[in-house]
């Protein structure tokens, strides 16, 4: 069974806002095995969102839209649906007096516009919102289900766990979505899907979908069986021969990102760690510092951009500051300094300006120290300035977990 969800109100077209609700209702309809296969944002439009409703009404047979219950000019969903399914509204005064005792118990007057609230679309089921003024409404029209949410991620999620939900659960055939996320570094996008194309383009079940970002690529892959088990297995089946294609570049296989599982290596191995930073601004320590319990292995960071500051808190007096003998020599003075097991350092070229013919923009150091010694690693990164930086703490990261793993 397929859905579509649409989120509705200009706000969600702007920078400012976020649609989250599509989330959680995508996490709580895989959970059912609904597959969700289309998402739209639509303005308080009445023509383009009623549009869109017919449109969903062709490939999905559950279509929720969330969000243009409110008693204003611009909630347009009522009129939208309305529209669309060439119903009328029906006035109800029950519901117009539930809305007046609760603005009551608030101690305030109600005002006319929010009776707006009380039209209900011919044939709905209305699904009472105790979390807020807006009542949800559930319409069952040429074997699909749409359901009219409210816009309030809290007043959305409690509708539909409380009212929609159990409908769900006995209206939908059972089947079992599991995903399964591989996470690798240290290989180009392009590389990665040459190699494992040919395990992958076998099989239409499993789904696999590849994301890439600076310095990490994602593989997803996406199974729907009957039951969990078929799902884990054929997942499982999938996974075997592309994890022995990419060996130890997958540093994940359970979506968890670089940070959390450098972090959860430290703790294994009692090995705290330090930072010297130049190019990624505390960059670094910031992705170690974000891992819930990251106290028990990170001890500490310097960021030093001047040559002053690199000289007298880490003892660097390589030059130029850009180079392999200054990565080296902050990270083997950032371990001296604080005892630490490990010791990272990161120096380079951001960008976008500052370059020159010897270090031009996206030149990077990163240099490790422990008990055994130093390495660096040099790269010449493209993209922006914060493209680069990412791809520099990645670079870090996966050193670390080398090191820490002898790879």
């Amino acid at each position: 069974m397929q859905a579509e969800i649409i989120a509705v109100g200009s706000e969600l077209l702007t920078s400012q806002r976020l649609d989250t609700n599509s989330l959680y209702l995508t996490d709580q309809l895989n959970a059912l095995g609904v597959e969700v296969v289309t998402k739209c944002v639509v303005g308080d439009d009445r023509d383009r969102l009623a549009d869109s409703i017919r449109r969903a009404f062709r490939s999905a047979q559950i279509v929720i839209i969330t969000g243009g219950l409110g008693p204003t000019e611009d909630d347009v969903t009522r009129d939208a649906v309305a529209q669309a399914l060439s119903r009328k509204q029906r006035f109800h005064e029950e519901i117009a007096g539930q809305l007046e005792e609760r603005f009551q118990k608030m101690g305030r007057k109600m005002a006319e516009v929010n009776k707006r609230q009380a039209f209900i679309i011919e044939g709905a089921e209305i699904l009472p919102n105790d979390r807020g003024t807006a009542p949800g409404q559930w319409i069952d029209e040429a074997g699909a289900s749409l359901l009219l949410l409210p816009g309030p991620p809290h007043e959305m999620k409690a509708m539909f766990t409380l009212q929609c939900l159990p409908r769900l659960e006995s209206r939908v055939p059972k089947l079992a979505i599991r995903t399964l996320v591989m996470r690798v570094a240290g290989m180009p996008e392009s590389d990665l899907d040459q190699l494992i194309a040919p395990v992958y383009k076998k099989y239409e079940n499993p789904v696999t979908t590849i994301l890439a970002a600076a310095g990490d690529i994602q593989v997803h892959l996406r199974a729907r069986c009957g039951t969990e088990a078929e799902a884990l297995a054929l997942l499982a089946e999938v996974a075997a021969p592309i994890g022995q294609l990419l060996g130890d570049r997958i540093y994940s296989r359970n979506g968890e990102p670089m940070e959390a599982v450098v972090g959860e290596l430290l703790r294994q191995h009692r090995a705290p760690v330090s930072v010297a930073e130049s190019c990624t601004g505390g960059l670094l320590a910031e992705r170690l510092t974000s891992v819930p319990g990251s106290s028990d292995y990170f001890e500490a960071g310097f960021v030093t951009y001047t040559r002053r500051l690199k000289a007298e808190l880490l003892g660097v007096t390589t030059n130029p500051l850009v180079s392999k003998e200054t990565a080296e020599a902050m990270a083997v003075g950032a371990r001296q300094r604080t005892g630490s097991t490990y010791a990272l350092s990161t120096t380079g070229v951001a960008g976008p300006g500052q370059g020159g013919e010897t270090a031009p923009v996206g030149t990077v150091y990163v240099a490790i120290a422990d008990e055994s010694g130093s390495r660096v690693s040099h790269r010449q990164f493209l993209g922006d300035r914060d493209r680069i930086r990412q791809f520099t703490t990645q670079m870090a990261l996966d050193m670390l977990r080398r090191r820490i793993l002898g790879l």
